[in-house]
């Protein structure tokens, strides 16, 4: 049996290796959190021996970022410092990698106000901007994996004595991002090739829309002629491969922003800004949230679709069989990483370019003129359960089997 170690560095290993796969003097990025020190120092060791010529650590702290909401004045959330917005353009410019290491917990900011959260989304996201175009339409590699918290791990595993619940999230996450095997790295492309093959297939189809039916839900989502399905890696401009989320199960692509009709009931909890939203119902009307209701969370939900203009439509629409590694682990992660990657899910928010033909090289105007959606935001939420149907619609009004009960029809 290997040990936590071995499964560690095996984690860092695959992080550079397969997650940004780093080249020869190029610059990694990584945002992190303190608690992911251990994780983060072995990444940054693999990083020089795979040839990299800087890694720069961006370090955060919940409690500091608790701090802040609670006793900073209020202007302070309207504004983003502007080095960081440069220090990031400039960064990407020069092709540099960047790495996200996701671990606060899932509720950190509940009872901060929620004008202030809001904010800071839109302060943050109006000075990404130009940053999140490079992301988005792949010029360069990034990756977003994930390391336990004390307070995360608290959040899922709360029937564990309190020692052994960050234990029990390490391995989970392991598990889920396939550390725990003999090869992670040849795991990883067998992996890959086998979401390929579903998104042959989907291409092979072109479907004009695809309706879902579900308790609570009944959505009709139309698709850009020149849609592409993608999954699992990707490419950047230069023609080196990455795998922007660790673990993924999903195959995706893009809405036409206007021609999203119905409801649709969310399956699982979402962690958005601190703060759980849960028991969820939106709705649309060629394309645009006309209502939203939630159980937990109604207000924070409203700020998000309340973000911009773009924060009204769809981004993106993705598929994931009930019947997959991350569902059949039952566990919540409260983390839309892992929780994405068991579930069918929608995201609210700016859409992929690289999810119709030519996209990577078109300016923000054409993907609009295209029928993709562009915001500050981009928000995933899960949508999938066991009870799911997914039809297929083609140009001649033929209806395909896509999902049945769940799952792969």
């Amino acid at each position: 049996m290997t040990t936590f170690q071995e499964q560690l560095e095996k984690y860092a290993q695959l992080a550079v290796t397969t997650g940004v796969n780093v080249q020869p003097d190029q610059t990694l990025v990584i945002r992190a959190a303190i608690d992911s020190a251990e994780l983060v120092r072995l990444i940054v060791e693999k990083a020089y021996k795979a040839g990299a010529k800087h890694v720069y650590v961006d370090w955060s702290d919940d409690t500091v970022s608790k701090l802040k909401y609670t006793l900073a004045p209020d202007e302070a959330f309207h504004e983003f410092p502007d080095w960081n917005k440069q220090m990031m353009e400039s960064l990407a410019e020069k092709g540099a990698a960047f790495m996200s290491i996701v671990s606060s917990g899932p509720d950190l900011l509940k009872g901060v106000d929620g004008k202030r959260i809001a904010a800071y989304q839109k302060a943050a996201g109006t000075a990404m901007k130009k940053y999140r175009e490079y992301i988005q339409s792949d010029k360069v590699s990034w990756t977003v994996i994930a390391a336990p918290s004390r307070d995360w791990a608290d959040k899922v595993f709360s029937e564990l004595p309190a020692e052994e619940r960050v234990p029990a999230l390490w391995e989970a996450i392991f598990k889920a991002v396939r550390a725990d095997q003999a090869d992670p790295v040849q795991a990883w492309k067998e992996h890959d090739e086998r979401l390929r093959e579903k998104v042959a297939v989907l291409n092979e189809h072109h479907f004009t829309s695809l309706h879902y039916t579900a308790p609570g839900t009944d959505l009709t989502i139309d698709l850009p002629d020149t849609h592409l399905w993608v999954g699992a890696g990707s490419t950047n401009e230069h023609g080196h491969s990455f795998m922007a989320n660790m673990p993924t199960e999903e195959v995706f692509t893009v809405p036409v922003k206007t021609g999203v009709n119905g409801h649709v009931a969310a399956t699982k909890p979402l962690s958005y800004a601190g703060n759980i939203i849960d028991g969820f119902t939106v709705t649309f009307e060629n394309g645009r949230v006309t209502n939203v209701a939630a159980q937990e969370g109604e207000d924070v939900l409203k700020q998000l679709v309340d973000t911009d203009e773009g924060s009204h439509y769809l981004g993106e629409v993705a598929l994931v069989p009930h019947d997959s590694p991350i569902s059949n682990a039952g566990i919540l992660f409260f983390n839309t990483l892992f929780d994405e990657n068991a579930s069918n899910h929608l995201a609210i928010g700016s859409a992929y370019a690289f999810c119709i033909e030519g996209g990577k090289e078109m300016s923000q105007d054409e993907l609009e003129k295209n029928g993709l959606n562009t915001s500050i935001t981009h928000v995933d939420f899960m949508i999938g359960s066991a009870e799911m149907h997914i039809d297929g619609i083609k140009a001649d009004g033929t209806r395909v089997p896509v999902f049945r009960n769940g799952n792969w029809a």
